[in-house]
Order: structure tokens, then sequence, then C-alpha cells
């Protein structure tokens, strides 16, 4: 990427574009959460099976395929991954709504997992190309910004269009616009130079690129993924991330089943609440995450880890106390928080991971560690409480799914220690 491209603000589009592009994988991710109403009456589903899909189906093959995924966009044009991977998930997402039942619907929703593999991971590392250290963990939390903004948009559109028209339609619809938007894509976003900004031992010397391809190969993805996972940080780092993930996963899916079992809340009320909830906690959350890293980090890497550690810890009792409260305008501001809060970790460690190897080995870092966290938080997540929700039916009836949240909450508590561990180790493992 040459100096002029960088005076001439070309970095910043490239960013808008990649949020544009998180924003249609989290749409797409978590739009199931506002149809499960609809789809298990219309259905005849369990909260088990609903959590199922939500969940396992689309982490199996997101988890399993990203190390590979992310090994190819490390050797070969990451631009190209995400254009292909963006039409493939969106596709997927639009023959959901041809769906008939359980299997059929589960098959799909392994397809957006399939297509997601390759969505992630590579923007990561094209951001740690385009902006210098520095300036990280602000352009990675902006980045980030995709998912409460995808999520928001999930559930409005979702709900909207299925009050509207019907659920089926609201799969069709945003995954066309997805598909449309893939070309897009590709059109802006072109490949920058791998390690641009970083020290030149951390760049491999590039062989001959191969016709028609815009980035070299970078060395054996084999080396990359044995340097990541030998560091104790990465596992602290991932496991935290797991931890809060199957609390904030499983939150934002069964949120709105929550609203509507529990405050009797219509389709169309719950999701203009909770858009709006996601929206605007969301991104405030997201983006002090991101610039508290780059603020504290540059004193301290231990920072990185430390403001999402706090940040959990405070989010844990407000997520209690909104839970609990009978009034919407005072739920309302009560759940604002801890949104913001169960999302300032991305930007700050994000950050860290990428920072645990040379510039080269990135895509597969960042992979890795979402194999990780998506494994155990996406999977176990939306399924965890689905499963305690139906286990508790008998008991608590209609209200079983409150329960089921309270036990949830608990993961923050796991998440805070793991990366109140990994900043007393992190500095060792650093990569400058």
């Amino acid at each position: 990427m040459s100096s002029t491209s960088r005076a001439s603000g070309y970095p910043k589009v490239v960013l808008a574009v990649l949020i544009v592009a998180y924003t249609f994988n989290f749409l797409d991710r978590q739009i199931l959460g506002i149809l499960a109403g609809p789809i298990k009456a219309e259905l005849g589903l369990s909260d088990s099976q609903l959590g199922l899909m939500g969940g396992l189906a689309f982490a199996l093959f997101y988890t399993g395929l990203g190390v590979p995924i992310a090994a190819l966009a490390d050797r070969w044009s990451r631009t190209w991954i995400m254009t292909g991977a963006l039409t493939l998930w969106s596709g997927f997402t639009a023959l959901c709504g041809l769906a008939t039942g359980f299997w059929q619907l589960f098959l799909c929703r392994m397809g957006v997992g399939i297509g997601e593999a390759g969505g992630v991971a590579p923007a990561y590392s094209l951001i740690s190309d385009y902006f210098p250290k520095e300036q990280r963990a602000r352009a990675l939390a902006a980045y980030s910004f995709g998912i409460p903004i995808g999520s928001a948009l999930g559930i409005l559109f979702g709900g909207l269009i299925a009050h509207a028209i019907d659920w089926r339609a609201a799969f069709i619809i945003v995954g066309l616009a997805g598909v449309a938007f893939a070309p897009i894509f590709r059109l802006v976003v072109k490949e920058p130079k791998r390690g641009a900004f970083d020290e030149p031992a951390q760049v491999a010397p590039p062989p001959p690129a191969a016709p028609g391809v815009e980035t070299a190969p970078a060395p054996a993805t084999k080396g990359g993924v044995a340097l990541v996972v030998a560091k104790p940080s990465f596992w602290l780092i991932s496991l935290g991330a797991a931890a809060s993930s199957v609390c904030g996963y499983g939150v934002a899916f069964w949120l709105p089943s929550f609203f509507e079992r529990s405050l009797g809340m219509s389709l169309v009320d719950r999701s203009l609440f909770l858009g709006a909830i996601t929206l605007v906690g969301g991104v405030m959350g997201v983006w002090a995450g991101g610039w508290l890293g780059d603020r504290l980090g540059a004193k301290s890497p231990a920072a990185y880890l430390l403001v999402p550690a706090g940040a959990f810890l405070i989010a844990l009792p407000c997520f209690v106390l909104a839970i609990q409260s009978q009034s919407l305008l005072i739920a309302f501001f009560l759940f604002l928080i801890p949104q913001g809060l169960n999302l300032a970790w991305l930007g700050p460690v994000v950050t860290a991971v990428q920072h645990l190897v040379p510039a080269a080995h990135r895509s597969v870092a960042s992979a890795c560690f979402l194999f990780v966290n998506n494994l155990i938080g996406l999977g176990l997540g939306t399924w965890y409480f689905g499963a305690v929700s139906d286990a508790l039916t008998p008991r608590f009836g209609e209200e079983s799914l409150r329960y089921a949240i309270y036990s949830g909450l608990t993961f923050y508590l796991i998440s805070a220690l793991l990366f109140f561990i990994g900043s007393r180790r992190l500095k060792r493992d650093w990569v400058d």
C-alpha cells in the first residue's frame, strides 16, 4: 500500500466496507433469534432444537473450517476469500427461508457457518496491514461495529419483515441483499502489502506472487498454528473470550423469546426495543473498549485484557437487575450498560491476539482464536440456555428462560478471572 493511498483516506474507506461486510455477517448470524418464536410455532420445535440451530449448526463448520481458510488467507488474496465467503453465507441465509423442517433449516444454518468461516480472520489481518499498531485497537473496534449494527438490523429487519410478510421472507430478503453486496466489496477492497506497518524482522521475505494474485505466499500454516498455540496467553485469552461468548451469544439469541414469554411483548415491539438496545449499547461499548485499549495498552500490554475483565465484572450485576425489572423503560436503560460492556472486549482482545505472532501469521492466529472462542461460545451458548430452559419448564413454566439466563451469567465471572490471569502473562508473549 502506497503512502498516497494512506494519505488519501483509502484505509478508512476499506474499513467502512469491511464494517458493512461484518454487518451482513452478524445480521445473517443473529436473525434467527428474533424469528425463533414464529419458527418454533410453525415447525413445532423445542427450545433445545432452536438452541442447536442457533449455535451448533452454525459453529460446527464455522470453527472447523476457520483455520484452513485463514491459512489460505495467509498465502493468497484475502479479498477474494472474503468475497466468496460473503456470497456463500448470504446465499445459504436466503435458503433458510425455503426450509420446511428442523433438519433442512439445520443444514442451511450449517451452510451459513461454512461461508462465515472465511469472513472474519482475513479481515483482522487486512486491518492490521492498513493501520499502524498504535491505531489497531480502535480500527479493530470500529470493524467490530458490525456486530451490534448487524445484530440490531437482524432483530429489526427480521421482526418487521416477519410481521409484514412471514419469517421465510425475512431470511430470503436479507440473504439476497448480502449476495448483491459481494461484488461491490471486491471492487472496493484491494489487497495491501503484508506487514506494511511492522518491524522488518516480522515480515518474511516474499517469494514471487502467482499470476493474477496480488499477494505473496506466507510461511507454512503449521508453523503459524504451532507458534500461537505454544503461548500460554493465547489459551487464557481464547478461553476467557469463549466464556464471555457463552453468555453473550446465549443472551443475544434468547432475549427476544424472554421478552415475548415473560413480558408479553409483540414481535414488532421486541424488535424495536431490542434493536435499539443492541445498536446504541453495542456501538458505545465496542468503541469505548477500543479507545481504552489503545490508550492504556500503550503503557502496558496487560491493559488489553484488564479492560474486558473489568467490563464483565460491571456487566454482571447490571444484567441481573435488567432481567428482574418489570418496567420496560427502566429495563431499557439497564440493558444498555451490560450490552455495551459485553462487547467492550472486542478491540482490546483481538489486538492482543494480533500481537502474539509476526505479521505473516496473523490470519492463522486470528482463526485459532476464533476456533476456540466460537466452538465453545457460539456452539455451547445458545444450546445451553435452551437446554436449561427446557429442563426448568416443568417447574417454572414460561419463566424458565429467566432462570436459564441467570445461570448463564456466571460465565462472565469465569471470563474475568481468565483475562486477569492472562494479563499477567501477556507481556512475555507479546510481539511488537
